[in-house]
């Protein structure tokens, strides 16, 4: 058996396998990641990052530009609750900003950034073989559509609704430093201040959901976006609910996105990856991947808990009844955005 030529080779090369990567350098270990495509990368998402995963990055040394995030707000056609962070405040973040931060720190680092695509690898009891690189360990940090999650057998069928994503950014200067989540009929329209000058809209909701139609839908960001540039494509995503068997097998795992995911709905997804990347490191520098299962179950079980129960109340007759509970318990509310924002 040939020696391994580096610790970790980390497929996909987004924010969490970036950060995955920072933390094992921190660690003393090497790794690689392989990533195809070039430059900023950019994604539908909401670009929101809450206070625990702006500290995450704080923590690496890496301070993405945006605009600050100082709480949430509920709402919908008979009113709304806004709950502010009673310490630290997070930040929008567009996420090609998010991508060339990280990738400086990477380069900074001296850490190697491949532009490969994973196609196959071969794993045993003493490591894995991908793309002519022995490593110790392979992780597959390659988003909703994991292709490691898929050679690996960790996929598992979900028979749940299917939910989608889009997002698109206008030129306009924020007019707020919330998030504005507005419940319609069957989805969810997000307005995150990204920067001085633009504001990040996406909508969540079945197959087949429409941004346009969203907006139009809702009068006072309909009156605020009305003749304003769009500044940037419509993007995509989903499905969004992604099931795992497991996040390990032998010398791989999973994490982030393909690690498995409920819902974007809560806006967590690169507060638990980071958090998921770090609890992968520590169990990477003991050689004890085994001890990751139990980490990613404690790192994600917040978010699990509260984003799956969240998403079964906006999936039956009880949805109407979200923002109007919000507005008559404030102080549960906090919490369980304070909770989320950890």
């Amino acid at each position: 058996m040939t020696a391994a030529d580096v610790d970790v080779v980390i497929a996909g090369g987004g924010p969490v396998g970036l950060v995955l990567a920072l933390e094992l350098e921190r660690r003393g270990l090497h790794a690689v990641v392989l990533e195809p495509r070039t430059g900023e990368i950019d994604k539908a998402c909401g670009e929101g990052i809450m206070p625990g995963g702006l500290a995450a990055l704080h923590r690496l040394d890496v301070d993405p530009p945006g605009h600050a995030i100082r709480g949430i707000r509920y709402e919908d056609a008979r009113g709304a609750v806004t709950h502010r962070y009673r310490s630290r405040e997070g930040r929008g973040v567009r996420r090609t900003a998010l991508s060339a931060s990280l990738r400086a720190a990477v380069a900074a680092r001296g850490l190697e950034l491949r532009p490969e695509k994973v196609e196959h690898f071969v794993h045993d009891d003493l490591g894995v073989s991908v793309n002519g690189l022995r490593a110790r360990w392979l992780v597959g940090a390659d988003g909703l559509h994991s292709r490691v999650r898929s050679e690996a057998g960790l996929g598992d069928a979900d028979r749940g609704m299917k939910r989608f994503g889009l997002r698109r950014h206008y030129a306009i200067a924020p007019w707020s430093d919330v998030v504005e989540v507005t419940y319609g009929p069957d989805w969810e329209l997000y307005v995150t201040p990204v920067d001085d000058t633009t504001v990040g809209v996406a909508v969540l909701g079945p197959k087949g959901v429409d941004l346009e139609a969203a907006i139009a839908a809702h009068p006072g960001l309909r009156e605020r976006l009305a003749g304003v540039d769009v500044a940037s494509e419509l993007r995509g995503a989903g499905a969004l609910r992604q099931r795992t068997l497991s996040r390990s097998t032998g010398r791989i795992a999973l994490v982030g996105d393909a690690s498995g995911y409920v819902d974007a709905i809560t806006g967590e997804g690169m507060r638990v990856g980071f958090a998921q990347a770090e609890a992968l490191a520590d169990c990477l520098a003991r050689d004890d991947l085994p001890a990751y299962e139990r980490a990613w179950a404690r790192s994600t079980r917040d978010f699990r808990l509260l984003t799956e129960g969240l998403v079964r109340l906006a999936s039956s007759p009880a949805r109407p009844a979200i923002v109007p509970a919000a507005r008559a318990m404030p102080w549960l509310f906090g919490a369980i955005v304070e909770r989320l924002a950890r």
